[in-house]
């Protein structure tokens, strides 16, 4: 492990899921340490913090959720220092942060992604135009954990879940409500791990659901048949590459009545606790936490 040298655990930041990141930054450092990685973690907000860290560290794994930390900014700002980091790239990470422009990306290479529509300072919500069935998801385009997400019903309440979530993003998607099960696919150097499936009592895996609820359930294995979990999983991969996201990564997808699968979203720097997805998923195809995290520091080399 002493190939490594010294490495900054990057935590915190200062988007809606700090704390969120504070855990995953503890539990990763938590789990190099224990491997006997030299590392340490690093409450960072500015990029003087970053050049600090440059200055001090051979390399960073990042743990940062949210804005600035997984949306490209923090990753142009090392890549400008010279110092080696885990994960995607400045611009996959910035269009994986932006939900609008990934659905464009995947719609453009023919990939399905459930229907749309966008609102921004130029392209106010127009009812009267509004033609989407309901129910309807209403989500700030640039925010993670399902922060400021709402179902919506009908046509009179969506105005108001619009300007709910406006609260945390000029950018805003109105999408398309697929009834059906969810899924989520951890992307580990080209490899697809095994699917998870979603149960909640919410109506959908919001923010309280994923770090509140004690009632929401994870399958894995997930139940499919084979063939459609491979379809799924090739589906991810196909998806996690137009991005240009690489080394790891969570596709979320959403299978309908008809095992039809459709992206939801993608997840640059997914939560990396012990009771995380991707953890999860890793431990289903034969890796412990621990070796998780030290495959993905590797990248760095």
């Amino acid at each position: 492990m002493t190939e490594f040298g010294k490495v900054a655990v990057l935590m915190g930041g200062k988007a809606a899921e700090r704390e969120i990141s504070l855990k995953s930054g503890q539990a990763v450092t938590a789990a190099l340490q224990s491997q006997g990685v030299d590392a340490v973690a690093c409450d960072v907000s500015s990029i003087i913090d970053l050049q600090q860290v440059a200055d001090t560290y051979d390399r960073a794994f990042i743990a940062l959720h949210g804005r600035w930390g997984e949306d490209g900014t923090v990753q142009a700002v090392l890549d400008d220092l010279g110092l080696p980091y885990t994960g995607s790239g400045m611009a996959a990470s910035s269009i994986a942060m932006d939900k609008l422009r990934t659905k464009w990306l995947w719609r453009g290479a023919g990939l399905p992604t459930p229907e749309f529509v966008h609102v921004s300072p130029n392209q106010p919500f127009d009812a009267d135009s509004f033609s989407i069935p309901f129910p309807v998801i209403v989500k700030p385009s640039h925010e993670g954990s399902s922060i400021g997400m709402r179902k919506v019903d009908s046509l009179e309440v969506l105005q108001e879940a619009v300007e709910f979530a406006q609260q945390y993003d000029a950018e805003v998607l109105i999408e398309q409500w697929i009834d059906g099960q969810e899924f989520t696919a951890g992307i580990l150097y080209g490899e697809a791990l095994p699917l998870i499936r979603l149960q909640t009592t919410h109506d959908f895996y919001d923010f309280d659901a994923k770090y509140q609820s004690n009632d929401t359930q994870y399958h894995c294995p997930c139940g499919l048949p084979e063939e459609i979990e491979m379809q799924i999983q090739q589906m991810a991969l196909r998806a996690f590459d137009v991005v240009g996201a690489r080394v790891w990564g969570r596709i979320d997808v959403m299978l309908d009545a008809q095992d039809q699968p459709w992206l939801i979203e993608l997840n640059s720097v997914p939560g990396m606790t012990d009771h995380s997805l991707v953890p999860m998923a890793a431990r289903a195809s034969g890796r412990s936490f621990e070796k998780l995290v030290v495959e993905i520091l590797k990248s760095t080399l």
